[in-house]
């Protein structure tokens, strides 16, 4: 059994925030991570409303992946140890401690742990959309955009992500086809206008993506309009319509309706010694900069526990 006086589950921009701010506070501290580190915010190609994260005469605005391997970095010069495993189970022990059951590695035992792991992306649950994926169905632009390069490209989704990951794609093909449920777009106003005023993005309004079609590889979608479906010729489909919360290893704890770890002020979970930050947190606002806060308040309170226990 391995101990840390803090385990945090996910190395995203709240989790590798916790862990520089604890390992700081001289405890010891573990972060399991699924991946690798980085989290969703390593797939940003500029963070362009990170505060601070500006370019400039010498030097381009940084990165998500550029950020998140200094977060990264300064976590693991501070004393944080990392892990690559799947937690399983987290359970409280006859000891009163937390018990973190891992795919590969033995158990660990904790004090405190924080639930950092974020949010993964929801699927259309369409015909041909598990059958294709990774042949033309994908839910990263960044990861898979550059291997349709001048291709057909169709991305599902009105929101944030679905407007900033289609004006990547149109960097990369003069022809994007954003096709969105709604009469509307949802993101934010000047991420919106950017895509409206793209001339290699077109937009399709209340239509829907009815199934994705193709032998080996992604060569049709057919989409329904006003009632009327219809054919179009595709290469690539990114999805981007949500997403839901990963905390599926953790025992019954209060959440919102969407499944949203319910937190205090303090990140504070309804279960006792146990924080949620970032995405996986009830919050309506999810952006970077609001995750590397709450893994701050997270390891602050994190630190309280701990010596509240001692």
């Amino acid at each position: 059994m391995i101990y840390a006086d803090v385990v945090i589950i996910g190395a995203g921009a709240a989790g590798l925030t916790a862990a520089q701010y604890l390992a700081r506070a001289a405890l010891q501290v573990l972060v399991i991570e699924e991946r690798a580190p980085g989290g969703q915010a390593a797939l940003i190609e500029v963070l362009e409303n990170f505060p601070g994260n500006i370019a400039s005469n010498d030097r381009a605005a940084r990165s998500g992946s550029e950020l998140m391997d200094d977060m990264y970095r300064q976590a693991q010069h501070f004393g944080a140890q990392f892990l690559i495993d799947t937690v399983q189970t987290v359970q409280r022990g006859v000891d009163g401690l937390w018990q973190i059951l891992r795919a590969v590695g033995e158990p660990v035992s904790t004090q405190a742990v924080i639930v950092a792991t974020g949010t993964k992306h929801k699927t259309l649950n369409i015909a041909g959309e598990k059958e294709l994926t990774g042949r033309g169905v994908s839910y990263c632009a960044s990861c898979d955009g550059p291997f349709f390069k001048g291709k057909k490209i169709v991305v599902v989704g009105g929101g944030d992500s679905a407007c900033t990951e289609a004006q990547y794609l149109s960097g990369l093909t003069d022809t994007v086809l954003l096709v969105h449920r709604r009469g509307e777009l949802r993101a934010q106003k000047g991420i919106a206008e950017r895509v409206i005023h793209n001339p290699h993005i077109a937009l399709r309004f209340n239509t829907v993506l009815v199934e994705i079609r193709g032998e080996n590889r992604v060569s049709t979608v057919l989409l329904e309009t006003d009632g009327k479906q219809y054919e179009e010729h595709a290469e690539a489909v990114f999805v981007f319509i949500g997403a839901v919360p990963s905390h599926s290893f953790l025992p019954a704890l209060c959440c919102d309706e969407e499944g949203y770890i319910v937190t205090d002020q303090t990140m504070a979970s309804s279960l006792p010694g146990l924080f949620a930050a970032g995405d996986v947190r009830a919050n309506p606002f999810r952006q970077v900069i609001v995750a590397a806060g709450e893994g701050a308040v997270a390891a602050h309170s994190a630190v309280l526990w701990c010596q509240n226990q001692r």
